[in-house]
């Protein structure tokens, strides 16, 4: 067993050199999700004897609500409470957006990171969503079809302002 740690940790001192990178951290993560994802997949086979497939409605769906969800939870102003333990805020990133950076080490840092970045964030929601359409298919398309107004509503607001500028010169 030594000697596999002994390797992992070679492996880290080798790929991050003098950089705070949380290989194990990231591993951990990593296991969370394939365990949850497992345990979801495994419960709605269970369940239905198959899943249902997504149709196009439902993949715009899920794509708009994906990007939305994912940016209010790793860049809104409202939505940083619940990133503080594991960031440092850092500036503004855009209109309504923060900027912020992971701090900590191991597991708070790789948190940190996650939740940071919509990219990252994204996966999760987007798997949250697929499960929703499983075991509650109503309820996960009615809150897909508010999070797409409410994008909707960001690219109306942002295209309001770039108009209201190029009119006063």
């Amino acid at each position: 067993m030594n000697t596999v740690v002994d390797t992992a940790r070679k492996q880290k001192d080798e790929y991050a050199g003098d950089a705070d990178r949380p290989l194990g951290s990231y591993l951990g993560t990593m296991a969370v999700y394939a365990v949850t994802t497992g345990a979801m997949a495994l419960l709605a086979w269970r369940r239905r004897g198959r899943t249902p497939p997504v149709g196009l409605g439902d993949l715009a769906l899920m794509t708009i609500t994906t990007h939305k969800l994912s940016r209010l939870i790793a860049k809104d102003p409202v939505t940083s409470p619940l990133r503080a333990p594991f960031t440092r805020y850092s500036g503004t990133s855009g209109p309504a957006e923060l900027a912020e950076e992971a701090r900590g080490h191991g597991v708070r840092h790789a948190v940190g990171e996650l939740i940071t970045c919509p990219f990252c964030t994204g996966q999760w929601v987007a798997t949250a969503y697929a499960a929703g359409l499983v075991f509650a298919p109503d309820a996960t398309r009615l809150a897909g079809a508010t999070m797409t107004a409410v994008a909707g509503s960001d690219w109306l607001q942002l295209a309001y302002a770039r108009l209201q500028q190029s009119a006063e010169g």
